[in-house]
């Protein structure tokens, strides 16, 4: 029987950005469909944006970041990054691909290493546009499709499916009903996919 992985994720998750192909080449390995969520965190759920944390906790965030960023061999760029108070638009063009059938994990990583590491301002459309033809998808084509009210649609049920599930943070994966919060979590999805279920 195939297995399928939940994959809940956002644009501005830089733990999605560093986690992303690690995850991809476990679901490759196990021959798994990743069926993908585009979501914002989950307040309702207890997720804390960095921005509301206390100062503490958001200087080790940072650097835990940047140590996860190493051994998974990304750049993160937290100094000259420009300032994008909201991903959604980004994401919605990530659902955009996702329903027109183009290649949106290779979008998703396009987007997230320009703005995590490049410093890139994806919250202009021309420079989402410039991202996803460099890419090789029809950059107008998914904008057009972003823009309108299917894609919201999309959006507003992914949303809703991550509540009900009990997802907070990014990225989650979900596999036979059990959540895996975090990158660092995909060493027990890997152990669930070879038939070892730590805890029941």
């Amino acid at each position: 029987m195939a297995k399928t992985i939940d994959y809940f994720f956002g644009i501005g998750s830089p733990w999605a950005y560093i986690g992303l192909e690690p995850f991809k080449a476990l679901a490759a390995q196990h021959d798994a469909k990743i069926r993908p969520y585009v979501i914002p965190l989950i307040e309702d759920n207890g997720a804390i944006y960095s921005r509301n944390r206390p100062e503490a906790r958001r200087a080790y965030w940072t650097k835990d970041l940047k140590r996860w960023a190493a051994l998974r061999g990304k750049v993160l760029n937290f100094e000259n990054r420009a300032a994008l108070s909201d991903p959604t638009p980004a994401g919605l063009l990530v659902i955009a691909a996702i329903e027109n059938g183009a290649d949106w994990l290779k979008l998703t990583g396009a987007l997230q290493e320009a703005f995590w590491t490049r410093g890139e301002d994806i919250g202009k459309p021309e420079v989402r546009q410039a991202i996803a033809n460099a890419a090789g998808l029809n950059a107008a084509e998914l904008e057009a499709f972003a823009g309108g009210p299917a894609a919201q649609s999309i959006w507003t049920s992914n949303i809703e499916t991550a509540r009900a599930a009990g997802v907070f943070g990014l990225p989650t994966f979900r596999f036979e009903d059990e959540l895996y919060w975090g990158q660092d979590s995909l060493p027990f999805l890997e152990r669930h996919l070879n038939g070892e279920r730590l805890v029941a």
